[in-house]
């Protein structure tokens, strides 16, 4: 692990930001040694002696000095999570928290302000927030709050992870398989099935053998987890990324068809 920190490109050129990025972050695999902190404030000085705290443990810092330059830096692979200045007058910052939480998930945020908002700080914490923080505060309680949020940022990321893997199992199913799969996990028993579909008992069990196989599923009990996690079932959806709001549909069984299998 690189132990420089990685300061803001100077006049702010958010190009050449995502482009310094891009190369040390995204090009690499994802790693949970490594951690980075994202840093937001107008105040230079206050971005220079967080960056002189941050990388004092180790970790790396990227520091901006206004939101659109942090909008505008890829995302990164590796636990992360972003120090954020409640004092921009024409950014809503809880606007931004939304918006991160739907495209950076992998990314909390600890929010920083020099005047106490009771009313903010309640939102933001509601929204998920892992700190919001009063000036002045110990540098210690700080630091406890980014390795609280890595921590977080490590668990989305592993989750997002075998969640992608799940996905891409699942598409290497045939239509046929998904429906069996579908109803399999709902709880009906071969016969069942075939019932449903209009195919034997003995196709059935094909079909459900490569359903187990290609989703490297290890019981009945495992194919169901799976499936819980992949949203599957019945006239549901399953979702091609956690961070794409479009889904696929699952091919929904049914009961009148009378397909080829």
């Amino acid at each position: 692990m690189r132990s420089a920190a990685i300061t803001e490109i100077p006049g702010g050129n958010p190009i050449s930001l995502a482009y310094l990025l891009g190369h040390e972050f995204e090009s690499q695999p994802r790693s949970h040694t490594t951690r980075i902190v994202f840093v937001v404030d107008e105040d230079v000085s206050v971005r220079e002696s967080l960056e002189l705290l941050i990388t004092s443990k180790g970790w790396q810092a990227v520091t901006f000095a206004s939101v659109e330059e942090l909008l505008a830096c890829p995302r990164t692979l590796i636990p992360s999570c972003l120090l954020l200045s409640v004092s921009f007058p024409s950014f809503n910052v809880l606007d931004l928290q939304k918006r991160v939480a739907i495209e950076r998930k992998e990314m909390p945020i600890i929010f920083i302000t020099e005047l106490c908002d009771v009313r903010m700080a309640v939102q933001a914490m509601k929204a998920g927030a892992v700190e919001f923080l009063t000036k002045p505060f110990k540098d210690e309680v700080l630091l406890t709050a980014v390795a609280q949020a890595f921590e977080r940022s490590r668990m989305a990321l592993d989750h997002q992870a075998e969640m992608l893997t799940l996905q891409e199992r699942y598409r290497t199913l045939t239509h046929r398989e998904t429906q069996v799969m579908a109803l399999v996990v709902s709880g009906l028993l071969n016969k069942q099935v075939g019932g449903e579909l209009g195919i034997s008992e003995i196709t059935v069990k094909a079909h459900r053998g490569q359903v187990m196989q290609k989703m490297k599923a290890n019981s009945l009990p495992d194919l169901v987890r799976m499936a819980a996690r992949l949203r599957l079932g019945r006239g549901q959806w399953a979702f091609t990324s956690l961070d794409s709001p479009e889904p696929f549909p699952i091919h929904s069984w049914e009961p009148d068809a009378r397909r080829p299998s």
